[in-house]
């Protein structure tokens, strides 16, 4: 362990005098907070009655909530790629973790689009283009893209990898490459080599702390599980051991804050907070959102999401603007005055106006491909359009307060008005043929424009068991 300490000790100062040079007055460091598999609902300052999240919630005190924030797709890997790159699923082609085939080949109609596992290296992401104009960059935590987020632009990386969740929060963690005090969590583990970063590390730096908390393996923190099971549950969530996991995370981002601000960072510190995908339906609920992770319906996309900077984003501020995690790219890029490439080509739109309140609106529809089948988390128990499936190939649009899912094995259309049905409970395509149109000609428009794939090739194993 000492060893491995002045390794990376040795490493940060090479760093450091390779870019003395560099002017770093004026750019502020950027910490992107990616959190794994939290909902909507799964912080106090969002509205849960059950979980702790004091030092988050304080935290999203002092900038810009957005209460419409949204991944860009609704599992891991290809909500992180849309991340990193700032592009749409069909540009880099990760949809889903591993096969495209989910589920029992006789459910599924259709053959599914075959999936990208890693993230090709013809992309630029993040860290690549802030380590190019003198960032010091440090991933923490999961990666889920590649097999060393090395490969992508990071100096240091603290227990990433391509695995997408550990086999073990406690050691030995086994597919987490590190190495902790005897049954300390991995949680605990990767944020203490993170703070021993940030003593040493010289600004401007981008820390990508992507935690694989609170993922499965569920693996409670012993010490506070009694105060869980002794709390009365809250729409939909009551998960004792769940809870620990979440209250410990927070914990854990509580010291990240209270180092940033012992080395008189903070005030100079861009701090991007959401998380990649839903919570993970039967774990947790984001009621009144429909379903979670791995579907379309409001409670696998919708994201906590917020923004803090001092000096530059007002504290205790809110914004209704729908936003996607396509949008951090090229707003990290605006904050730290980086002019962008055409080369990039970015999706995402840089939220400096928004942030600022220059801006109260942006008239743009929002995408979300999933030309794949992913099998439901519980047949018995869960709120998807099927017990089959949490996601069955499709589109989806939203612009304004109107949100349209496309099916592609049947054709099938569903319409709802966010603003009135957020539950997406009744489906107004039929009431409302005019929107439906409308709706779908921007969706045809984006698939034409992203050459997106659309399947349609019959799967000959097909068995109609459900009409």
């Amino acid at each position: 362990m000492k060893f491995e300490t002045l390794l990376i000790s040795i490493l940060i100062l090479t760093l450091n005098s390779c870019r003395n040079d560099a002017p770093r007055e004026t750019k502020p460091n950027i910490v992107l907070i990616n959190v794994d598999d939290m909902g909507w609902k799964d912080l106090g300052f969002m509205g849960s009655k059950y979980y702790e999240t004091p030092n988050i919630d304080h935290l999203a005190s002092l900038g810009m909530v957005f209460m419409n924030g949204y991944a860009a797709s609704a599992n891991c890997a290809p909500s992180r790629a849309s991340l990193m790159t700032g592009k749409w699923t069909p540009r880099h082609g990760i949809y889903t973790v591993n096969s495209s085939e989910r589920g029992a080949s006789k459910d599924r109609k259709i053959i599914p689009t075959k999936n990208t596992r890693l993230l090709s290296k013809n992309h630029q992401v993040i860290p690549q283009v802030l380590h190019e104009n003198g960032y010091i960059t440090c991933h923490s935590g999961k990666w889920h893209l590649s097999k060393n987020p090395i490969e992508f632009g990071f100096d240091i990386n603290i227990g990433g990898g391509y695995n997408g969740l550990p086999k073990s929060y406690y050691p030995p963690y086994k597919n987490v490459d590190l190495e902790g005090a005897k049954d300390q969590h991995l949680t605990d583990l990767i944020m203490e080599k993170t703070l021993k970063i940030l003593d040493t590390v010289q600004h401007p730096f981008f820390l990508n702390y992507a935690p694989y908390a609170v993922h499965t393996p569920i693996q409670p923190i012993p010490e506070l599980l009694k105060k869980y099971q002794q709390k009365t549950p809250w729409k939909g969530q009551g998960n004792p051991e769940y809870g620990t996991m979440v209250e410990n995370l927070d914990r854990n981002i509580g010291l990240l804050i209270a180092k940033l601000k012992e080395k008189k960072l903070f005030d100079h510190t861009f701090i991007i907070f959401t998380s990649d995908n839903g919570g993970l339906y039967g774990i947790t609920q984001q009621q009144p959102l429909r379903a979670g992770k791995g579907s379309y319906y409001e409670g696998g996309i919708r994201e906590p999401f917020f923004f803090v900077m001092k000096n530059r984003i007002k504290a205790n501020s809110t914004s209704n603007i729908p936003i996607t995690n396509l949008d951090i790219f090229p707003t990290i890029l605006e904050i730290a005055n980086i002019n962008n490439t055409t080369s990039l080509e970015l999706d995402g739109t840089a939220l400096a106006p928004v942030l600022e309140e220059k801006v109260t609106q942006l008239d743009r529809p929002l995408f979300w491909h999933f030309p794949i089948y992913l099998q439901a988390y519980n047949v018995d128990d869960n709120e998807n359009r099927d017990p089959l499936f949490r996601t069955r190939p499709g589109s989806v649009v939203l612009y304004k307060n109107w949100k349209l899912h496309y099916y592609f094995e049947n054709k099938e259309i569903e319409l709802y008005d966010l603003v009135k049905d957020i539950g997406e409970r009744t489906n107004l395509a039929v009431k409302e043929p005019e929107k439906t149109e409308e709706m779908l000609r921007y969706l045809k428009n984006w698939w034409k424009e992203t050459n997106a794939p659309i399947p349609s090739q019959l799967n000959p194993d097909y068995q109609d068991i459900l009409q």
